[in-house]
């Protein structure tokens, strides 16, 4: 025996020793396709959750563990009764973290076992198992020695027939002169199925294992043998392909001394007339000549002859050259946008001031737009309009859910099914290399394991990089800078960073309700109308009752639900017409819940008094402006603060910052200087199911809390936004135009905003700002003088 030998059974030795002090109780692996033997070396990945926490107490403890095989792999949470009773005890040797949370373990096979009791299942599968005693052969015990030598000459023809073995495999299993490890990893090398391996790991005899072995063994040599002789026979085959190939090349010449020459030389040179006609840069046509070559000195039934058509087809068929005429006239742009869009003044300017920009230098320059906007605003059919604004053609693509880079540069040719991506085979559907290209939603675009779709966008989106787009299955650069690329997006919280620096955002807010009753007359109404086969006099809806539609009906920014609720009034009137019931409908504010139901929303109404401790404040919604009160009232207590109505955190500190201030300035007003000892104060806002966040409602929480302290009431056709600072600064906030509006439906007449967004008021429909009264504030206790009721005496 070697000293090398010797150390590995001193240490297995001390390894035993030191499971029996553990009293052999272990975590478990249940392994999926794979068996681990006795004195072998073997590697897994572990990824199931059980299985990790397993590996991580074995780590913790002496790093070994027991693996069982499951009986089914694709069983994806074993049971005790999936996986076998018999197994082996391993030790760890390396762990490596690979993709995920999966871990690659190397494990080295100490010796059998058998389960004996499932101790837990969780937090993982911990067992206590009973060590299967190893068989201690003697040197001199010829019939082992003579079965060993049988396995070895099986196992060497095995090697010999197997083209996948390994060289070094044979010399490796003559080394162990001991029968145990020699079984063990002669088993290891063969090619089985898990239920023989199992079966070889569940024979504890050592003779009766060796004979098991040499049984599979001589199968298997078998089924090579077989799979030898049909591999020549194929080869034959092949050699007689290749014979009949160069006969038909023998026939297809005489055919072209005879004038008869087949279909793939005449697709071939309609190709290269094509090709010629194109007149593509030298180093394209070069390659797709070869490319045409190779087509014609194949088999027409080969399927990389169908590879080569499609290739050559998509090339030949691409508009290179083939630019539509686009219209440089502003005032046709600007007609086509008002026809199909009411409203949107902002947009369309910077639209028409794009369209020039082109004109004047005769080329796309700048960013890419991008218009954001919440759902139903008509992002999209403002880039259709573009398109026939500026007579170019439309070409759109959603990237909802697109998660495949191949989505966008196509697949490699080496691929069975390969095409182009969804670029290039929308410029070629589109027949010009100028189109409008709108790629919708891409703040959902997403990614895994097959790439990036977004990083593959930052080349087609780059005027300075999409000159030479190289998509995977064309392989040449196809110039994309002359194509008018339009993004549409919710949000831009999800768009990759590089990808937004690459575009132009140009913000589609929502409708006010003026617009929304303009769009519904001019648009919406005639085109339900038509869609459901009404005529004027048998339908007709009036303002009020549109109103009551828009307000009772639907919430949101856009226009899409009230399309669909025209629609569905428009149903009901046909269905009264076919069932002759009458042909004449208008449809009026009394009638609609007729037609439609109870209101299924309502929006706040001014106080139809002032109150004490009650204020106005304005919130930003998805969906519009709302207006919400606050309510605050002091009971005698012990200074306890309680701050309900499901409120954010930002909410809940500008409460905080509004009472600390106020108590920095109780002295000015003659309030209790310990009123937040003496009393416990509870600030409400109203319809508490719904989530409240934001730092707006800072200066709105003061003067709520000011009113309740000094017992002022707060003027009931007064609202208020703005943050509020722990110096009682008031600074500017955002949504400016959707609060005013909501106010002013609620019936507000005074607004109370942060001087800083005085800019804002501009952007307020002027109808609207007639009948509002705008003041300014840069400290919140000027809210003090125009809120309340009567001013507090300072």
């Amino acid at each position: 025996m070697t000293t090398a030998e010797e150390k590995v059974i001193q240490d297995n030795e001390i390894e035993e020793l030191s499971l029996e002090e553990e009293n052999l109780i272990m975590p478990c692996i249940p392994l999926r396709g794979i068996s681990v033997f006795p004195q072998t070396v073997a590697h897994f990945d572990v990824g199931r959750e059980k299985s990790v926490k397993a590996l991580e107490a074995a780590m913790k403890k002496d790093k070994i563990l027991f693996v069982s095989s499951q009986k089914d792999e694709y069983i994806l949470i074993p049971k005790e009764e999936d996986y076998y009773k018999v197994g082996t005890v391993v030790k760890i040797k390396q762990m490596l973290k690979i993709q995920g949370d999966s871990v690659r373990v190397l494990v080295e096979g100490l010796h059998r076992a058998a389960i004996k009791e499932v101790v837990s299942e969780e937090p993982y599968i911990t067992v206590s198992i009973e060590e299967i005693p190893r068989n201690h052969v003697s040197e001199d015990d010829l019939e082992t020695e003579a079965m060993k030598r049988i396995v070895l000459n099986s196992f060497n023809e095995y090697l010999d027939l197997n083209p996948n073995a390994k060289s070094d495999t044979y010399d490796m299993s003559v080394a162990f002169k001991d029968a145990e490890i020699f079984a063990d990893t002669v088993a290891v090398q063969l090619d089985l199925d898990l239920e023989e391996k199992q079966e070889i790991l569940e024979t504890f005899d050592i003779k009766a294992r060796l004979v098991l072995i040499n049984t599979l063994i001589f199968r298997e040599n078998q089924i090579l043998r077989l799979e030898r002789e049909i591999s020549e026979k194929v080869q034959e085959n092949v050699k007689q392909n290749q014979k009949e190939y160069y006969l038909r090349e023998q026939l297809k010449a005489i055919q072209s001394e005879l004038g008869a020459d087949e279909d793939a030389a005449d697709e071939a040179r309609k190709w290269i007339e094509k090709l010629d006609e194109l007149k593509l840069d030298d180093k394209i046509t070069e390659k797709v000549k070869k490319e045409i070559n190779k087509f014609t000195k194949m088999m027409p039934s080969s399927a990389e002859s169908g590879v080569i058509r499609n290739y050559v087809d998509t090339i030949v068929s691409l508009p290179w050259n083939n630019s539509s005429k686009t219209n440089s006239d502003l005032k046709k742009a600007e007609k086509v946008l008002d026809e199909d869009h009411y409203g949107l003044s902002k947009v369309k300017e910077r639209i028409l001031e794009y369209l020039a920009v082109i004109h004047l230098s005769k080329g796309i320059k700048g960013p890419i737009i991008c218009l954001l906007g919440p759902p139903g605003v008509g992002k999209t059919s403002i880039a259709r309009s573009i398109a026939r604004s500026t007579g170019r053609e439309f070409v759109r693509m959603s990237l909802g859910g697109v998660r495949d880079e191949a989505e966008i540069r196509g697949h490699r040719r080496t691929y069975i099914g390969a095409i182009p991506g969804r670029v290039i085979s929308a410029i070629k559907d589109a027949g010009t290399n100028n189109p409008v290209f709108l790629f919708d939603e891409v703040d959902k675009i997403g990614s895994d394991f097959k790439g990036d779709p977004a990083s593959a966008l930052l080349e087609v989106l780059d005027p300075e990089q999409n000159k030479e787009f190289t998509d995977h299955f064309l392989e040449v650069p196809f110039d994309l800078s002359k194509v008018m690329f339009i993004t549409t997006a919710n949000t831009i919280e999800t768009i990759p960073r590089p990808l937004l620096d690459r575009m132009e955002v140009i913000e589609v807010s929502g409708y006010t309700e003026e617009e929304k009753v303009k769009i519904a007359q001019r648009y919406l109404i005639p085109k339900q109308m038509k869609a459901h086969g009404l005529k004027k006099k048998n339908f007709t809806i009036g303002e009020k009752a549109l109103r009551d539609l828009i307000n009772f009906y639907t919430r949101e920014s856009g226009v899409r639900n009230l399309e669909r609720e025209i629609g569905s009034l428009c149903r009901k009137v046909a269905k009264n017409i076919v069932s002759k019931k009458g042909d004449v409908y208008r449809i009026t504010p009394a009638t609609i819940e007729k037609y439609l139901g109870k209101h299924r929303y309502r929006y706040d109404m001014v106080n139809e008094a002032s109150e004490v401790g009650v204020t106005t404040g304005m919130a930003w919604t998805q969906v519009g402006g709302d207006t919400l009160f606050i309510e605050t009232s002091f009971v005698p207590g012990n200074g306890a603060i309680q701050l309900t109505g499901q409120l954010g955190d930002v909410m809940q500190e500008s409460a905080k910052t509004a009472i600390t201030y106020i108590r920095s300035i109780a002295d000015q007003y003659n309030i209790e200087k310990d009123f937040y000892k003496n009393y416990d104060l509870h600030v409400h806002v109203p319809e508490g199911a719904v989530p409240k966040d934001g730092p707006s409602a800072g200066v709105t929480m003061f003067t709520s809390v000011m009113s309740a302290l000094t017992q002022r009431p707060v003027k009931k056709d007064v609202a208020m936004t703005g943050e509020i600072t722990l110096r009682g600064k008031v600074l500017p906030v955002g949504g400016i135009k959707e609060k005013v509006l909501a106010a002013h439906r609620a019936g507000i007449r005074t607004i109370l905003l942060p001087k800083d967004n005085k800019a804002d008021i501009d952007d307020i429909p002027k109808t609207v700002r007639k009948q509002l009264k705008f003041i300014l504030l840069e400290k919140a206790q000027e809210t003090l003088e125009y809120a309340l009721e009567e001013s507090p005496k300072v």
